[in-house]
């Protein structure tokens, strides 16, 4: 019986998660948003005749501490003497094609505490339900832009910044638990509204590659990056 807790469950790849979970009735699934109340896709899937598995819509932002100790509180609280198999870090953000001589430091500090501070201070919180867990599965949602032999030109610096610093936060993360299996993913390049329609996958093919990948993921992971085929790739 399956835990989830998916951070940015709202829209994008984290509602694709959600999406494709709660079809199954062994899933309990922690559906993390900023704001709850205005998050109207994830709310009609409580009362989707599609859902089979256990659903949970938690308030919590990844850039407010108290925010993420209140969220891991309550779901101490749901799970009792249960923790939690699978902590997904997919909140994220992205300025629109930056190049470097584009950036401010207010931008570069807000998407660093989103796409580095956000994964960082969740993990910390929820690690002890993981540590509890069967499966005992963090993942760090990153991407190739932030892998420099990509080379993936000069646009999308901030994203990029913080998808590399991402990728080094995971090594890190790991070497720190090794009882944990900690790693970082990318999932494809999506149609979300970060991404927008150019990208040639569907929120729910890239949201299935990586379930698949989790439900597979062994130590052999731990502390690298997987790509969407579930191939470990160099930093």
């Amino acid at each position: 019986m399956p835990t989830w807790l998916i951070t940015g469950a709202s829209r994008g790849l984290g509602l694709g998660y959600v999406q494709q979970l709660i079809t199954s009735v062994d899933n309990t699934v922690f559906a993390a948003c900023r704001n709850p109340e205005s998050a109207q896709k994830l709310r009609s899937l409580s009362q989707s005749h599609s859902k089979k598995g256990t659903l949970f819509i938690i308030q919590l932002d990844v850039t407010d501490e108290a925010s993420i100790f209140t969220a891991q509180r309550e779901v101490d609280t749901i799970l009792g003497q249960r923790g939690l198999d699978y902590l997904i870090n997919n909140a994220g953000v992205a300025l629109k094609d930056d190049l470097p001589s584009d950036l401010t430091l207010s931008d570069l500090v807000s998407v660093v505490q989103t796409n580095i501070g956000g994964p960082a201070l969740v993990t910390r919180a929820f690690s002890q339900l993981v540590e509890r867990s069967n499966r005992k599965v963090i993942v760090n949602i990153s991407s190739t832009l932030g892998i420099i032999a990509c080379d993936t030109g000069v646009n999308h610096t901030s994203y990029s910044i913080t998808k590399a610093g991402l990728n080094m936060l995971t090594y890190k993360q790991q070497k720190e638990r090794p009882d944990l299996v900690i790693f970082a993913i990318h999932p494809g390049w999506c149609k979300t509204d970060m991404t927008g329609e150019a990208a040639p996958l569907e929120v729910a093919d890239g949201a299935m590659n990586v379930l698949r990948i989790l439900d597979g993921a062994t130590s052999e992971y731990s502390g690298k990056f997987i790509d969407d085929e579930g191939r470990i790739v160099s930093w």
